[in-house]
């Protein structure tokens, strides 16, 4: 049986390796072994804070919406129970975005729930 060499296969695999670890520190963007190493943790890294970016970003919404509603005399859960009430939807993110750039119009938002919540 022929002898079967390979090393443009391993090669290529090496390269692409070190190709995706271009610019980390010291020996890890330079040597195969650490290099694959992290290469390995960074893409675990990334498919773990994928999800984990979802999380943070709902948690950031909240802490905006919940900040809005206590200027307007309100607390976070009053004023999604109010808003469900009135019968509002409007998404976490959106609700935040108006808090931040248009605060007249969260203020009509927080005193429509606010009514909904008085019938």
């Amino acid at each position: 049986m022929a002898r079967v060499k390979g090393g443009i296969v391993s090669r290529n695999r090496r390269k692409r390796t070190l190709k995706l670890a271009k610019g980390y520190f010291g020996s890890k963007h330079l040597l195969y072994r650490t290099a694959h190493e992290q290469v390995m943790r960074s893409l675990r890294y990334a498919y773990r804070d994928r999800k984990q970016l979802k999380r943070e970003m709902r948690k950031l919404w909240i802490a905006r919406i919940n900040a809005g509603a206590r200027l307007n005399d309100m607390s976070y859960s009053t004023l999604m129970h109010g808003l469900k009430v009135a019968g509002i939807t409007i998404n976490r993110k959106m609700l935040s975005e108006i808090a931040i750039h248009d605060p007249k119009g969260f203020t009509a938002i927080c005193d429509k729930a606010k009514k909904a919540l008085e019938k």
